[in-house]
C-alpha cells in the first residue's frame, strides 16, 4: 500500500502556477517557499520566490528609483545583483510581458519609475525581486517527480499581496485536509 501524504490534485506545472516547497526541503533559498512560475518548457524553468523578503528599501537597491513603500523578495539565487518586478499594470508599463490573467512581468523601467516619482503607482500594483529562481531543462519536472513541490493554481490577488504573514502556510491550508496537515508541520520534526 502506497501512502501518499501530499495534497490531492494533478495541476500540472505551468507559466501562472505557483511551486509550494514541500514541508522538509532544507534548502536556504527554498525551504517553505511559494515561487509564481513565470516560464515553464522543454529549456527550462524560471520564477521568482514571493516569500522570502529581505528588509531593504528599493531606493538603496537601485539609486535611480525614488522612495517606495514596498516589500522586496530575494526572488532565487540566479543573477540576485538583478532587480525584476512584476506588475498588474499591463499595457500602462510597455514591452510588459503576461504571466497570467492580469499579471505581468517587467516592461519599460523609465516607464515605471517615472510612474512611480509621479505616485501613479500602488504597492498592491507591483512586486519587486532580487534575483530568480531557474532550472534547466526537465530539473524541475525531476524535483516533482520527487515530490519537492506541489503545485498549484492562485488568484492575482494573493500573488500581489505583501501582508499575508505565512503566505505558504496560507496556501497549504486551501489545499484540503492533507493540505492542512502539511501546514501544520513543524519547520525541524525532532521538535515535535
Amino acid at each position: 500500500m502506497k501512502f501518499d501524504l501530499g495534497p490531492k490534485g494533478d495541476i500540472q506545472p505551468g507559466k501562472g502556477k505557483v511551486l509550494l516547497a514541500e514541508p522538509f526541503l532544507d534548502d536556504p533559498y527554498f525551504k517553505r517557499t511559494v515561487i509564481l512560475l513565470c516560464e515553464h518548457n522543454e529549456e527550462g524553468s524560471f520564477g521568482f520566490v514571493l516569500n522570502n523578503y529581505i528588509d531593504v528599501d528599493l531606493d538603496q537597491i537601485i539609486e535611480a528609483l525614488p522612495e517606495f513603500d514596498t516589500k522586496i523578495s530575494i526572488g532565487g539565487p540566479v543573477k540576485n545583483s538583478n532587480l525584476y518586478y512584476i506588475h498588474t499594470l499591463g499595457e500602462v508599463i510597455p514591452d510588459s510581458i503576461e504571466i497570467v490573467d492580469g499579471i505581468y512581468m517587467g516592461g519599460d523601467f523609465d516607464k515605471l519609475r517615472d510612474k512611480i516619482a509621479h505616485g501613479l503607482i500602488d504597492k498592491n500594483q507591483i512586486r519587486f525581486f532580487v534575483g530568480y529562481a531557474g532550472w534547466s531543462a526537465n530539473q524541475l519536472d525531476e524535483e516533482l517527480k520527487l515530490k519537492s513541490w506541489f503545485v498549484k493554481d492562485i488568484k492575482s490577488g494573493v500573488l500581489m499581496n505583501t501582508e499575508i504573514d505565512d503566505l505558504w502556510k496560507t496556501i497549504m491550508r486551501s489545499m484540503g485536509k492533507n493540505g492542512q496537515i502539511i501546514a501544520n508541520f513543524p519547520d525541524d520534526p525532532t521538535q515535535n
